[in-house]
């Protein structure tokens, strides 16, 4: 016999379980289902070990190469790379039973298994032992993420050739790298890597790195990873990866000419496809368009009523949380409670390089593209002082808005900690602020934050300190 709730959703990952959590809050009796773990790639093998990783290569950064600047010295250093997954995964175990708790709070049933449709209504669920249990719902959400893309002919082995899931969770590091990929996850890895001491080489299709930030910040970070002598190969196509005996052997070319790079290790980070298939979603008549990605409408249903879809598995915007809040949304309109219409193009998006990069909105070059006479105000941080007491003062701050109307179209930023800076500039779009009321708003001396106050007064004409 089935067991009946009022919701079922299939994934635990931050889309899933805060799209549950928020169901129970509006007094739908919920399940969830995974087949793996509580907190999805994000919390396991993501978002939250990836920022420990870097915390560390932080401080080995420092240790190792900004030592006379701060004024200290070692004979023998030693840096223990396994003590740093260590502390990486105890963190993310912090976070995955915190998780768990909040399912015990809200009363949500968890079922560990895979999940299929037998009907549009209803849940075969597998667990390990190959048990079945059967799920009957009003409403599923389907909340099951995305996988790392991989060439089929790029055969995977976990040791020589690896994805994010490999590279987080090795407790040794390769003496050499070839990191095929700029994104987020390709150069998040390269400044870890590049802390220990790894010869870095990351090759990138595309004519710069990290492709989709503004043109200023792609030329900023490859100025800062050069300083750091991580080799950058942009306008390179990967022709083939293969395992050697020894290590691997990445074939690229551009315009025609071939270069073998050969190193320990071959990270492939060029991006990720949705984890929509074996589900029954086909069977049950949900729309999944040419990319595997499940079709959804703004209150994030898909074609099939009573199924719905949020996170990376729609392809909207693959960031944990865009899929929380998608999450949200979903919970909110089959709870019948009021609720809001995402703009993904001005959601905040976040690379923990060093330094790290962050924006929202659109380029510069989008918004002429669109025909905006635009307005830029831009602010280096060099000149600010908490970033000089930080010893960290790479990048700059810079706010785009349409010269008409003053209204942010987006703002890209590049520099220390900027990722943190990101809410400010959010919430003031998303309630109409202008430039000129940012520059209003009064800031603390000294902080990071300081250098959003300068290029907004940059934008509004009438800048302070440059």
């Amino acid at each position: 016999m089935a067991e009946n709730f009022d919701l079922v959703v299939i994934g635990a990952g931050p889309a899933g379980y805060v799209a549950a959590i928020r169901a129970a809050q509006l007094k739908q009796k919920v399940a969830i289902v995974d087949k793996q773990w509580m907190g999805g790639v994000c919390l396991n093998v993501g978002c939250i070990p990836s920022k420990s990783l870097l915390k560390n290569a932080e401080v080995a950064h420092t240790l190792r190469e900004r030592g006379k600047e701060f004024g200290f010295t070692f004979e023998n250093l030693k840096l223990d790379y396994s003590v740093a997954v260590k502390r990486s995964r105890q963190n993310s175990d912090r976070l995955t039973k915190g998780v768990g708790f909040l399912m015990k709070k809200n009363n949500i049933a968890v079922f560990m298994g895979e999940a299929k449709f037998k009907t549009k209504d209803t849940l075969n669920v597998t667990d390990k032992d190959g048990k079945v249990t059967e799920l009957q719902a009003k409403n599923i959400i389907v909340a099951t993420g995305a996988s790392a893309m991989v060439p089929p002919v790029w055969k995977v082995d976990g040791e020589k050739v690896v994805t994010y899931w490999e590279a987080i969770l090795q407790t040794t590091l390769p003496k050499s790298v070839v990191v095929i990929g700029s994104g987020a996850i390709g150069v998040e890895f390269s400044t870890i890597w590049n802390a220990y001491g790894v010869d870095v080489t990351i090759v990138e299709m595309l004519p710069r790195i990290v492709p989709l930030e503004d043109e200023e910040v792609s030329k900023e970070l490859e100025k800062e990873f050069k300083k750091r002598k991580i080799n950058i190969m942009t306008g390179h196509k990967v022709e083939s990866v293969e395992a050697t005996a020894t290590g691997v052997k990445v074939k690229v070319s551009a315009e025609g000419k071939e270069t073998v790079l050969e190193a320990d290790q071959a990270l492939v980070a060029i991006g990720f496809r949705p984890n929509s298939k074996n589900l029954g979603l086909e069977e049950v008549g949900v729309k999944i368009n040419e990319r595997g990605f499940v079709e959804v409408n703004e209150k994030m249903q898909t074609n099939v009523p009573g199924i719905w879809a949020v996170g990376d598995v729609t392809g909207k915007l693959m960031l944990a949380h865009v899929g929380s809040t998608m999450g949200i949304v979903a919970a909110e309109h089959i709870g019948g409670h009021e609720t809001v219409v995402l703009d993904y193009e001005m959601m905040p998006r976040a690379t923990y390089s060093y330094p790290q990069v962050a924006s929202f909105g659109i380029t510069e070059a989008q918004a002429k593209e669109r025909g905006y006479e635009v307005k830029i105000g831009r602010f280096p941080f060099q000149p600010n002082g908490k970033a000089l007491g930080m010893g960290d003062y790479a990048g700059f701050v810079k706010i785009i808005t349409d010269a008409k109307y003053g209204e942010l179209l987006g703002a890209h930023m590049i520099g220390p900690e900027v990722t943190e800076l990101l809410p400010e500039l959010t919430l003031a779009r998303m309630m109409e602020l202008t430039a000129h009321e940012i520059a209003r708003n009064v800031h603390a001396h000294p902080t990071l934050s300081e250098a959003i106050m300068e290029a907004a007064h940059g934008a509004d004409g009438s800048p302070i300190h440059i």
